[in-house]
């Protein structure tokens, strides 16, 4: 996608101060876009895209006042990147940690779609008398909706139903000219990433993701993990209109991961 290909489009990107949700927001205004970094504060928002945004995700009020806040009074792109991850198995989780990881994970997916959809209803009417386009929106899947890390019984879990949410709500706003994906990473090099090398459920025993580098280059195909940039560059590619016949799909970045059969390694 050329420099600017996003020029004079909208975007609100939930969770746009963490990791992977940072380097969307700097993408996407490198693309020409006027870019809503949304999270549970406004400190530490991302240079380049200077429309900071306060939103809790579980909270609908909150959500209906940050897409109000939206002055454009359209949105041609929903990033949903917000989300947490519990390590824990099933036994040893808790109600709250379970109703806390839905409340983020699913729910909070669920409520700024639903009140973004009006804004991006306007963004394609407002399109069609000059070429059409479409609208889009990205959910943040993972590869543990397919298969599962250990420890991660919740986090799984919401994940599986974000990548149904996503199919449904293709198939349901495909006709209005809003397409809905999902951006499913594997093991990209974030903070959420390190928490889960020092817990128990990856093998590490506490010692970090240094100690564990190697070992995870091993198990790619690729030899290496993602950076929160390679995941920036597929939503990049989403959001455009290179991906106008791209919807309902569940969009796996992982080097290889999941392509191996995993005792067949070399």
């Amino acid at each position: 996608m050329s420099a600017g290909a996003l020029a004079g489009r909208v975007a609100l990107v939930t969770g746009g101060r963490g990791g992977i949700g940072r380097a969307v927001c700097a993408r996407l205004a490198r693309e020409g876009a006027t870019v809503y970094a949304a999270d549970l504060d406004e400190c530490g928002a991302p240079d380049d895209a200077p429309r900071p945004l306060t939103l809790d995700v579980t909270d609908e009020d909150s959500v209906r006042a940050a897409i109000d806040a939206v002055s454009e009074r359209r949105l041609d792109i929903l990033v949903n990147a917000a989300g947490i991850e519990i390590e824990k198995t099933a036994e040893d989780t808790s109600l709250e940690e379970w109703n806390r990881s839905f409340a983020v994970n699913v729910t909070g997916t669920f409520l700024a779609s639903k009140h973004a959809l009006p804004l991006m209803r306007a963004a394609v009417a407002a399109r069609a008398g000059a070429g059409g386009g479409t609208a889009s929106i990205v959910n943040f899947g993972s590869y543990d909706g397919f298969i599962a890390d250990p420890g991660l019984a919740a986090y799984c879990a919401t994940k599986g139903a974000v990548h149904a949410l996503t199919r449904a709500m293709a198939c349901d706003h495909g006709p209005e000219g809003i397409r809905v994906n999902a951006v499913c990473p594997g093991y990209i090099d974030t903070p959420m990433l390190q928490s889960f090398f020092n817990g128990e459920g990856s093998g590490g025993a506490g010692r970090g993701i240094g100690a564990l580098r190697q070992a995870v280059r091993n198990i790619h195909p690729m030899r290496s993990y993602g950076t929160p940039e390679d995941v920036a560059g597929l939503v990049n590619w989403l959001a455009g209109d290179e991906a106008r016949y791209a919807s309902g799909q569940l969009w796996v970045l992982d080097g290889g991961l999941t392509a191996q059969v995993q005792q067949m390694r070399p």
